[in-house]
Formats: structure tokens, sequence, C-alpha cells
């Protein structure tokens, strides 16, 4: 068995140094919790993970984000995964997050069914997307 002395204060200065933008591609792991709103007011909590950090996941509701260097989040996009390949999904989140210029994902995990997460998507996307929605459902409809 072996030790290790870790300086906590220089662990502190150098994750000083680096951006918001940089400790999000850095972080491999969760970050913390993000609650965001629906359109019907109904609050979701999200899993918040780097666009490089992000696991494989199993069906779910994400949103992808763009924070910037003052912690101001903005949605990029919102979707789930529809895929029974965990790694499939990751795939593809990964790859529409960086056409988007996201460096964060927010993933709601807590849906018990497609039709539930259906639901959730589209409440998100009302919410933070609202012109794009009613778009979107007219053209449904033709």
């Amino acid at each position: 068995m072996s030790a290790r002395i870790v300086e906590l204060s220089r662990v502190a200065a150098a994750k000083a140094a680096i951006s918001p933008e940089e400790e999000a591609l850095q972080e491999p792991s969760v970050q913390q919790f993000q609650f965001w709103t629906g359109a019907s007011g109904q609050r979701y909590v999200h899993s918040v993970f780097s666009l490089i950090g992000c696991p494989e996941l199993p069906k779910a509701v994400y949103l992808l984000v763009r924070r910037d260097q003052h912690d101001r989040r903005t949605v990029l996009r919102v979707g789930r995964t529809r895929h029974d390949a965990v790694s499939l999904n990751l795939a593809e989140i990964r790859h529409r997050g960086a056409q988007l210029g996201a460096n964060e994902v927010h993933v709601h995990l807590l849906a018990k069914s497609e039709r539930e997460r259906r639901r959730i998507e589209l409440d998100l996307r009302a919410a933070h997307f609202p012109e794009l929605s009613v778009e979107r459902k007219s053209f449904m409809r033709h």
C-alpha cells in the first residue's frame, strides 16, 4: 500500500486557473444536479456531465447545454435517447453536441416509459424553444 501527499492549495490554484468550459471538458463524472422547468411548470432534475465525460446512456431525456465563462447556461437542444444500445445513444449525443457547440449534457433518467420520456421532452422543448414548438406542432398536423 502506498500513499500520496496532495497539496490542496496547488490543486485549488490549478483549478482556479482553468475556465468553466475547460473544467467541463476535463471532468469525467457527474458535476452536479440541475433542475429544469417545463412549459407545464413541472420541474425535472438532471444529472450534469461534460460533453466529453458523459457516460453511455440508457433511454433518457437530455439537454445539450453551453455553459459560458460566467456560468450562464444556454439550452441548445432538448431530446431523448432512442436506442437500446447505450454506446449509440452516447455517440449521437456527442456528435450533435459537438455540432451545436455544447459543453454539457444534462440527463433526466427518472422517466419510466417511452411515453413519459416523450412527454417530458416536449414539455422542456416547449419551455425553452416556444417558437419552434408552435411551428413543429403546426407542421405535424399537415
